[in-house]
């Protein structure tokens, strides 16, 4: 079992940056990747980023150039930077754990981008 926490999500004007944290406990050393994930009102869940054990990076589209995922294996910690955010950006944020049988997920962090 791996239990996840996500924080720092919020209110920001267009332009602003955040910082999300997903503190990950329990089961850790099964895990081979960590997965960000995001849904809009009325829309599908959308993976993001992800960041591998081994350090390999990957974005969607999206938010290619703007976010940034990063890990503290000392804090069982993943973040996700996100820089020049835009109103489109508004959604619940959801941090994912994947290992080789299943995937965990946290509760999600609202994060709107609004003026």
């Amino acid at each position: 079992q791996v239990q996840l926490v996500e924080s720092g999500g919020g209110l920001v004007q267009p332009g602003g940056s955040l910082r999300l944290s997903c503190v990950a406990s329990g089961s850790i050393i099964s895990v081979d990747a960590m997965r960000w994930y995001r849904q809009a009102p009325g829309k599908q869940r959308e993976l993001i980023s992800t960041i591998t054990s081994g350090g390999i990076t990957n974005y969607a589209d999206s938010v290619k150039g703007r976010f940034t995922i990063s890990r503290d294996n000392a804090k069982n910690t993943v973040y996700l930077q996100m820089n020049s955010l835009k109103p489109e950006d508004t959604a619940v944020y959801y941090c994912n754990a994947l290992t080789r049988l299943r995937g965990y997920w946290g509760q999600g962090t609202q994060v709107t981008v609004s003026s």
